[in-house]
């Protein structure tokens, strides 16, 4: 069975939800009272696709500008990128320009990019139309997709379709950054046909200038097809 192991960075201004995102997609949860991200979180999640496994290293970076020196650190050799913004502020939305300005000054190989405009469940608020965010996704190559951290709608299309795009990527040899390879552990291969259940383990690292902080977000039982 093919493997494949990426690093994804999850990129946006102070509040849109980027934690809210990957918490709900790894954890399966969604809390009102999650405490800005300071650095960055770190979580790891498999994702069983065809006839491959993706491992994902996903960094949850600050969004506060006080932070924002330290960003370079985290997305260095990232291989994809989740650019999330608040469909209700423009201002979120304008930022991403900067982060992809940053990630194509400090990431030499190509990437695989996701416009994220997340809190859909905020219509009636919307500042950011659906055919704005798709142009400006065009423009970077950038695949686009709404979701809801607090509905869980739509994150789970956007964590797939990154994987789809990372396997596609591994074949490639323009990429040094993304390891591919084949297991041959029994406990690797994946059951013939569709995918069923695979055990994915999550941890979560908060690196701190002074401060390193383990938090266990334990097993997951995860089933994805395609």
């Amino acid at each position: 069975m093919k493997v494949v192991e990426a690093k994804i960075v999850v990129l946006g201004s102070q509040g849109v939800g980027k934690t809210s995102l990957v918490v709900r997609y790894i954890g399966k949860m969604f809390s009102k009272h999650i405490s800005p991200t300071i650095g960055a979180s770190f979580f790891t999640c498999n994702i069983n696709l065809e006839d491959a496994r993706i491992k994902l290293q996903v960094w949850d970076t600050a969004g506060q500008e006080r932070f924002r020196s330290m960003a370079p650190m985290y997305y260095r050799n990232a291989n994809a990128a989740l650019l999330v913004y608040d469909i209700t502020s423009a201002n979120s939305f304008a930022a991403i320009k900067g982060w992809v300005k940053e990630l194509q000054s400090n990431v030499p190989e190509p990437m695989v990019l996701s416009l994220v405009g997340n809190k859909c469940d905020l219509q009636e608020s919307r500042a950011v139309t659906q055919s704005e965010a798709a142009q400006f996704a065009a423009s970077i190559g950038a695949a686009y997709c709404e979701t809801s951290a607090l509905h869980d709608q739509g994150i789970d299309q956007v964590f797939l379709n990154t994987a789809s795009e990372l396997l596609k990527m591994s074949s490639s040899s323009l990429v040094s950054s993304l390891r591919s390879y084949d297991s041959t552990d029994t406990d690797e291969k994946l059951p013939i046909g569709t995918p069923t259940e695979e055990k994915a383990t999550h941890t979560g690292k908060v690196e701190l200038p002074a401060l390193n902080a383990d938090v266990k977000l334990g097993e997951l039982q995860k089933s994805l097809c395609c």
